[in-house]
């Protein structure tokens, strides 16, 4: 006799269906690939057992090599061999590194965007990162034996606007399904949250290749909730590398390297900086393209003193994650670390002495992420009951400019997301048919000192007098931290809208400066908007009584005329006149509006009556009942 499958009432008809789903850490240096097998998450390996997958990228004459393949051939080849392009995402030529020497053959565009001259044809940091994912998702098939039907791409917490759309560009090019962009720092989180089967308040410090992600997560009862996001997107264990690097060169006397002697001690840097995460002093020795052979030997204390100004680096976000989460460092309960940088001991150690107590190191550094990710995927494709929200948070405020050149901040920093939030707002002149919206971003209060991140015109407004339409303008910051923002004209229903798509991010230095000026230039930004605020105000109700003027002055005799006008020229010169000092021109500006508010009351009431008048001539008492 044979079994009959029974579903309960609320499941689908194939009761032990499994839906295959991946999770993804694309990380600068190496990226990684994880599943969800019979309930344990695990890291999925290539054909010859590697976990780790150089995330490199070389474009040969007819053939692709992307992992270990391109790692073998970034010596030989280093102008065509793509590496820690993770950097370059969503990112301009403005934000190329100064000091750093690359061996490519950079193409300069009209849109700013960092694109590569390859033997294959121009490339750009989507397109060489869709190739990374191409080669993942082919492991994971080869691996599970079918297509993923799902994918969570990990990124750093602090990765903006720009740089989270370029991460799911590339996921789509690359034929995946992303299910959710998913912060690194919560990912790390919910593997060790499912790990220990704890609950408290965790900060993560997560240094990779190419970013330093801190996070402050709360993990109560299931609810992951963000408290706080810091870092830095341009520093990571290539900047110690590269550090390395300088030093060889300094210690060897060497200089006017060619491309393949640069590639080729860039990853004896790399070797190093690993094996003197494990010895006292490592010796060392290459061959450059001329015959010269360098032999040196380089001590950990001669390696901790070189990039001891980088380890202090990273110190700095943790004050500032402890500071925005409100936090002290007694007040947290465990600290988590995450990335494979992690393993230098002067990078524990500092961690160490700032927190007085040992961080937590007991799931893999490099695999923690991956990890997080397939689990999340797991949970989003419907294989297990979501026990696990996810409450991340946007790292920098969100809002749109008004009249003066100020910014009206619609979503505030570390606001949790995915959020939507609303305002209103109406025209400044009569007969406004169009409204252009700004989109900015940053902690000041006037739109110079934010940064632009979109503009677009709302069409078809119905005539109407000054301030009598309504505008709502909605933000909107869905699950993978994109924004889209609204554009509504209440009365009428016409609609604007985009989805925001800067053409290149923020660097580090820019969204450090952003915030340091927003506490550093406080008290200057409230008098700068108040000053600001008085000057619109100031020049609507003039432009409201010369247009009243134009109208009605015939009810006024000469007195009442000059008194008025007289009034106005003052407020006028006010407005015209550069302020020595914001407090004061302000005061004095809202002191001359209320003398012309109190020099135009008889008229006011005098335009009232003839309205009224106007409005009931020829009408009998009866017609006005009705």
């Amino acid at each position: 006799m044979a079994l009959l499958q029974i579903a309960e009432p609320d499941m689908s008809g194939a009761p032990h269906q499994h839906n295959v789903a991946i999770g993804i850490d694309l990380g600068t240096t190496n990226s990684l690939v994880a599943t969800v097998k019979s309930g344990e998450a695990t890291v999925l390996c290539d054909s010859n057992g590697a976990r780790l997958i150089p995330s490199m990228v070389n474009y040969g004459d007819d053939r692709l090599s992307v992992g270990h393949e391109a790692l073998r051939l970034r010596i030989s080849d280093p102008a065509n061999t793509l590496v820690s392009i993770k950097r370059f995402m969503g990112r301009g030529f403005a934000d190329l590194d100064p000091d750093v020497v690359y061996p490519y053959k950079f193409v300069a565009k009209s849109d700013a965007n960092i694109q590569i001259n390859t033997r294959a044809g121009i490339k750009n940091p989507i397109a060489v990162s869709a190739d990374i994912l191409t080669y993942l998702r082919k492991l994971a098939v080869e691996s599970l034996g079918e297509e993923p039907s799902g994918v969570v791409i990990t990124v750093p917490a602090y990765f903006d606007d720009a740089q989270r759309q370029a991460t799911k560009y590339a996921g789509e090019l690359a034929g995946l399904k992303v299910l959710r962009l998913l912060n690194e720092p919560t990912a790390a989180a919910i593997a060790y949250g499912l790990d220990n089967k704890q609950d408290g308040t965790f900060l993560v410090y997560d240094l990779g290749g190419g970013t330093l992600d801190v996070s402050i997560l709360r993990l109560n009862q299931g609810v992951f909730e963000v408290l706080s996001v810091s870092g830095d997107t341009q520093l990571g264990g290539d900047d110690f590398d590269h550090r390395l690097y300088c030093y060889i060169l300094e210690k060897a006397n060497l200089s006017q390297l060619t491309d393949e002697d640069t590639a080729q001690l860039l990853s004896r840097a790399k070797l190093l900086k690993e094996q003197l995460a494990e010895k006292e002093k490592v010796a060392f020795s290459a061959v450059l393209s001329n015959k010269r052979i360098v032999n040196l030997t380089i001590s950990r204390t001669e390696y901790e003193t070189i990039v001891k100004y980088l380890v202090q680096k990273t110190i700095q976000p943790l004050k500032k994650a402890l500071r925005d989460a409100k936090l002290d460092k007694d007040q947290l309960d465990e600290i988590i670390m995450v990335g494979g940088s992690t393993r230098m001991l002067a990078i524990r150690q500092a961690v160490t002495e700032f927190f007085g107590r040992a961080p937590l190191t007991s799931i893999n550094p490099d695999e923690v992420v991956a990890i997080g990710a397939g689990i999340q995927a797991d949970i989003l494709v419907g294989n297990k009951k979501d026990d696990w929200l996810l409450l991340d948070v946007t790292p920098l405020s969100l809002g749109v400019e008004t009249m003066g050149g100020l910014v009206e901040k619609i979503i505030p920093r570390n606001s949790t997301i995915p959020v939507v939030r609303a305002q209103d707002f109406t025209t400044y002149k009569d007969g406004q048919t169009a409204m252009s919206v700004h989109v900015v971003q940053g902690e000041r209060e006037l739109v110079k000192d934010c940064r632009s991140l979109a503009k677009f015109t709302l069409r078809g407004i119905p005539p109407m007098v000054a301030g009598q339409a309504r505008i709502r303008i909605s933000y909107q910051i869905d699950a993978d931290g994109l924004l889209s923002v609204q554009a509504k004209e209440m009365t009428s229903g016409v609609v604007a809208q985009i989805e925001v798509k800067p053409s290149y991010g923020l660097n580090d230095e820019q969204i450090g400066a952003m915030l340091q000026a927003s506490i550093s230039h406080a008290s200057e930004d409230i008098q700068q908007r108040q000053y600001q605020e008085a000057l619109v105000d100031a020049r609507a109700i003039l432009d409201s009584v010369e247009k009243a003027l134009i109208a009605d002055a015939d009810l006024l005799d000469e007195a009442e005329l000059t008194q008025i006008n007289h009034a106005c020229m003052k407020l006028r010169i006010a407005i015209e006149q550069k302020p020595l000092e914001l407090d004061s021109a302000g005061k004095k500006i809202r002191q001359l509006v209320e003398e012309l508010n109190h020099a135009t009351d008889s008229f006011a009431a005098k335009r009232m009556d003839k309205a009224i008048n106007q409005a009931l001539t020829g009408k009998e008492i009866a017609d006005i009942d009705n």
